[in-house]
Protein backbone atom coordinates (compact mmCIF):
# COMPACT_ATOMS: atom_id res chain seq x y z
CA UNK A 1 0.00 0.00 0.00
CA UNK A 2 3.02 2.20 0.60
CA UNK A 3 4.10 1.66 -2.48
CA UNK A 4 0.98 2.98 -3.96
CA UNK A 5 1.24 6.25 -2.08
CA UNK A 6 4.57 7.12 -2.79
CA UNK A 7 4.42 5.94 -6.70
CA UNK A 8 1.40 8.03 -6.66
CA UNK A 9 2.92 11.12 -4.92
CA UNK A 10 5.76 11.03 -7.74
CA UNK A 11 3.66 10.41 -10.37
CA UNK A 12 1.29 13.89 -9.24
CA UNK A 13 5.04 16.29 -8.58
CA UNK A 14 6.32 14.99 -12.03
CA UNK A 15 2.53 15.86 -13.92
CA UNK A 16 2.46 19.12 -11.80
CA UNK A 17 5.55 20.43 -13.30
CA UNK A 18 5.21 19.24 -16.61
CA UNK A 19 1.89 21.31 -16.77
CA UNK A 20 3.58 24.15 -15.22
CA UNK A 21 6.52 24.25 -17.54
CA UNK A 22 8.84 22.79 -14.57
CA UNK A 23 10.21 19.57 -16.41
CA UNK A 24 14.21 20.99 -16.31
CA UNK A 25 13.49 21.70 -12.48
CA UNK A 26 12.23 18.15 -11.67
CA UNK A 27 15.35 17.58 -13.67
CA UNK A 28 17.57 19.02 -11.86
CA UNK A 29 16.67 18.13 -8.74
CA UNK A 30 16.58 14.52 -8.73
CA UNK A 31 19.97 14.27 -10.24
CA UNK A 32 20.63 16.53 -6.63
CA UNK A 33 19.39 14.44 -4.91
CA UNK A 34 20.38 11.03 -6.27
CA UNK A 35 23.73 12.87 -5.23
CA UNK A 36 22.85 13.32 -2.08
CA UNK A 37 21.72 9.70 -1.48
CA UNK A 38 25.16 8.01 -2.69
CA UNK A 39 26.73 10.39 -0.39
CA UNK A 40 24.65 9.56 2.37
CA UNK A 41 24.79 5.99 1.73
CA UNK A 42 28.89 6.45 1.66
CA UNK A 43 28.82 8.00 4.98
CA UNK A 44 26.57 5.58 6.62
CA UNK A 45 28.65 2.44 5.22
CA UNK A 46 31.61 4.08 6.98
CA UNK A 47 29.86 4.70 10.49
CA UNK A 48 28.28 1.80 10.64
CA UNK A 49 31.09 -0.34 9.84
CA UNK A 50 33.03 1.98 12.54
CA UNK A 51 30.73 1.22 15.10
CA UNK A 52 30.01 -2.26 14.21
CA UNK A 53 33.97 -2.58 14.74
CA UNK A 54 33.70 -1.32 18.24
CA UNK A 55 30.98 -3.22 19.04
CA UNK A 56 32.27 -6.76 17.94
CA UNK A 57 35.23 -5.39 19.77
CA UNK A 58 33.56 -5.17 23.22
CA UNK A 59 31.46 -7.98 22.46
CA UNK A 60 34.57 -10.20 22.35
CA UNK A 61 36.35 -8.60 25.65
CA UNK A 62 33.29 -9.65 27.84
CA UNK A 63 32.34 -5.93 27.74
CA UNK A 64 28.40 -6.46 26.18
CA UNK A 65 28.16 -9.65 28.64
CA UNK A 66 28.97 -7.42 31.69
CA UNK A 67 26.42 -4.48 30.90
CA UNK A 68 23.71 -6.84 29.87
CA UNK A 69 24.18 -8.37 33.41
CA UNK A 70 23.68 -4.97 35.31
CA UNK A 71 21.05 -3.93 33.11
CA UNK A 72 19.44 -7.09 33.80
CA UNK A 73 16.21 -5.73 35.84
CA UNK A 74 15.31 -3.07 33.16
CA UNK A 75 15.31 -5.52 30.72
CA UNK A 76 13.42 -8.31 32.34
CA UNK A 77 10.37 -5.56 33.28
CA UNK A 78 10.54 -4.57 29.69
CA UNK A 79 10.76 -7.63 27.80
CA UNK A 80 9.39 -10.64 30.80
CA UNK A 81 9.14 -13.22 28.31
CA UNK A 82 12.76 -13.79 27.38
CA UNK A 83 14.44 -16.35 29.19
CA UNK A 84 17.34 -15.61 31.56
CA UNK A 85 20.66 -16.61 29.46
CA UNK A 86 19.06 -15.53 26.06
CA UNK A 87 21.23 -14.00 23.85
CA UNK A 88 18.52 -11.58 23.04
CA UNK A 89 18.94 -9.69 26.29
CA UNK A 90 23.03 -9.37 24.96
CA UNK A 91 21.55 -7.40 21.48
CA UNK A 92 18.95 -5.59 23.58
CA UNK A 93 21.71 -4.05 26.09
CA UNK A 94 23.63 -3.16 23.32
CA UNK A 95 20.97 -1.57 21.48
CA UNK A 96 20.02 0.68 24.62
CA UNK A 97 23.50 1.22 25.34
CA UNK A 98 24.31 2.60 21.89
CA UNK A 99 20.98 4.75 21.72
CA UNK A 100 21.82 6.34 25.56
CA UNK A 101 25.33 7.17 24.26
CA UNK A 102 23.55 9.22 20.94
CA UNK A 103 24.99 6.51 18.12
CA UNK A 104 22.03 5.97 16.16
CA UNK A 105 23.45 4.73 13.35
CA UNK A 106 25.41 2.61 15.60
CA UNK A 107 22.18 1.23 17.44
CA UNK A 108 21.02 -0.44 13.94
CA UNK A 109 23.46 -3.06 13.67
CA UNK A 110 23.81 -3.81 16.95
CA UNK A 111 20.02 -4.99 17.56
CA UNK A 112 20.95 -7.87 15.07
Amino acid sequence: MLNYLWAGMILIGILFGAFNGKMPNITNEALDSAKDAVTLCITMIGVMSFWTGIMEIASQAGIIRAASKKMRPVIRALFPGIPEGHRANEHISTNFIANILGLGWAATPAGD
